[in-house]
């Protein structure tokens, strides 16, 4: 278990070694492209916190993040929680990213997914050294932290992370807390 957690550890800092944007820096805005061709925006995400994991159907690890990810933002979408997760398909052909949205759209529903055609909205994020890669944001838009990897040991403390996040006072110059700002992520499944 030592050695588990050392090589988790490792990865993470050398990971983040590589990424070009670190905690504290504002982001590039554009997330890639929806099936349909629209752009994906961070302006469009004013006021929320914004979890981006990079992904390809190739890897086992990023397939199994994804109905986690999914389900964090149903249950966020229900209770009205200020959250976005956005899945970006990280560097397969179009083809490949239509057909793969197609057949998991049934069962993820609600998660925002794009395309990352040739790798340039990940790589800041250190997507070259390797997937799946989570960035968090906190509401002001800027990065909170950059995970690597995926481990289900790891899902609590990222829930408690994201419950951080959405506790940040507004970003909007009127707001108000409201109720539904009090509420948190206590599930994911």
């Amino acid at each position: 278990m030592r050695k588990m957690i050392f090589a988790w550890v490792m990865a993470l800092i050398c990971v983040s070694a590589n990424a070009q944007i670190q905690p504290g820096a504002v982001p590039p805005d554009s997330l890639g492209k929806t099936p349909s061709g629209d752009s994906v925006s961070l302006a469009s995400m004013r006021d929320k916190v914004v979890v981006i994991s990079f992904w390809a159907t190739w890897c086992t690890y990023c397939m199994k993040e994804l109905p986690v990810l999914a389900g964090l933002q149903k249950l966020a979408t229900d209770r009205h929680l200020p959250l976005q997760v956005v899945s970006i398909d990280h560097k397969e052909g179009r083809d490949v990213y239509l057909r793969t949205v197609r057949v998991l759209r049934p069962r993820l529903p609600g998660l925002l997914m794009s395309w990352d055609r040739d790798g340039s909205i990940g790589k800041p994020f250190g997507t070259n050294k390797g997937i799946p890669v989570m960035v968090m944001l906190h509401r002001d838009g800027t990065v909170a932290d950059i995970h690597v990897g995926y481990s289900e040991d790891a899902l609590d403390g990222l829930i408690a992370e994201i419950n951080t996040l959405m506790a940040e006072p507004s970003t909007l110059p009127a707001a108000s807390s409201s109720s539904a700002m009090q509420k948190t992520l206590t599930s994911v499944n």
